[in-house]
């Protein structure tokens, strides 16, 4: 990869990573500084890493150094309550979208980056496999728990708009 695509890569995916992460995290700053590790590694293996693979490269190293993350915030036990201070937008957000949102966040860490992934970024299930390194069917199996998991929130009577 030479410094050119490694740019055109930085122009053409970083919003995409940024958005995966930050949609898993709920911390602006966490997410930021997920998506420049991920970018400096994918610098420091320009050479190992083609340029068509580029996308998936840096999807891989975001979502695994999200995981690292969010093992080391648990392990030193870290607890704030991040979803009073973040807002991703200036302007108020929709019922729908908030009411999205919730479900989103009461799914599993694996299964909401896999609604991401699928639904929100447009990985195919292969992809998505490489990204998580879960098997073809362990994606499927927890895309469809995932999907019945938020069907079952959204058509609650009380969430219904």
């Amino acid at each position: 990869m030479t410094e050119k695509e490694f740019n055109d890569c930085v122009n053409l995916y970083a919003d995409n990573v940024y958005r995966f992460i930050l949609k898993n995290l709920k911390h602006e700053e966490d997410a930021r500084d997920v998506v420049q590790a991920s970018f400096e590694k994918l610098w420091i293996n320009r050479e190992k890493v083609d340029n068509d693979r580029s996308k998936s490269y840096l999807f891989t190293v975001a979502y695994h150094q999200m995981i690292d993350l969010i093992r080391k915030n648990k392990r030193v036990k870290l607890e704030e309550d991040f979803s009073s201070s973040l807002q991703t937008t200036r302007e108020p957000q929709s019922e729908i979208k908030k009411l999205l949102n919730e479900a989103l966040y009461r799914l599993s860490e694996t299964q909401r980056s896999l609604v991401l992934l699928k639904d929100y970024e447009g990985y195919s299930y292969d992809e998505i496999a490489e990204i998580t390194s879960l098997s073809i069917s362990q994606v499927k199996v927890y895309l469809h728990r995932a999907r019945i998991q938020l069907k079952n929130y959204l058509v609650k009577p009380e969430n219904v708009i």
